[in-house]
């Protein structure tokens, strides 16, 4: 595994999203709605570095079944707060093919908000299979497998500090 990101690279890009996101919605109260369960990293550092009056709920969305294996969509909200007639800040650990983030901010605009914006750590450049773009991104990073600061494969690694490439030869000796 090599370190694409170390901690305080990436304690650094979070506080920097935290100052566009306050300087982005003032003194209104925000409702932060994290994705599980691969932004909880990321939501715990992120809301400690919001100094606004806010909320936050979870969702759990998954498309991943195995490892990397793709399938349908799942969004379980019986976590999530009341959204009706709030600004709501959905927070996610990357944005690579972009399905996911699009069908939660749309499972949401069915509650009736004030106003949806997306936050994501990571964007995957040259993933992206939709017409969206987060909001609110800390870092853009090359189209590599990665892993830590809460992202995982086949739930390994979310424990890690640093946000680390696995290489193939990581990918073969898990199987």
């Amino acid at each position: 595994m090599k370190t694409l990101l170390s901690e305080e690279e990436l304690e650094a890009g979070v506080a920097r999203m935290a100052s566009e996101i306050a300087a982005s919605y003032r003194e209104r109260p925000l409702t932060i709605v994290g994705v599980l369960t691969g932004s909880i990293v990321l939501l715990a550092d992120l809301i400690r570095q919001l100094d606004m009056s806010l909320r936050v709920g979870v969702l759990q969305a998954s498309s991943y079944r195995s490892g990397t294996t793709r399938g349908e969509l799942t969004i379980n909200s019986e976590m999530m707060l009341d959204v009706a007639g709030r600004d709501i800040l959905v927070v996610d650990d990357i944005f690579d093919t972009g399905h996911t983030l699009v069908e939660v901010v749309a499972k949401l605009n069915e509650l009736a908000p004030t106003s949806v914006k997306t936050a994501v750590l990571l964007r995957k450049h040259g993933r992206q299979e939709v017409d969206f773009r987060p909001d609110f991104v800390a870092f853009d990073i090359p189209d590599e497998f990665v892993v830590g600061y809460g992202l995982d494969y086949a739930d390994q690694y979310r424990h890690l500090r640093d946000l680390v490439v696995l290489e193939p030869d990581d990918l073969a000796s898990d199987k």
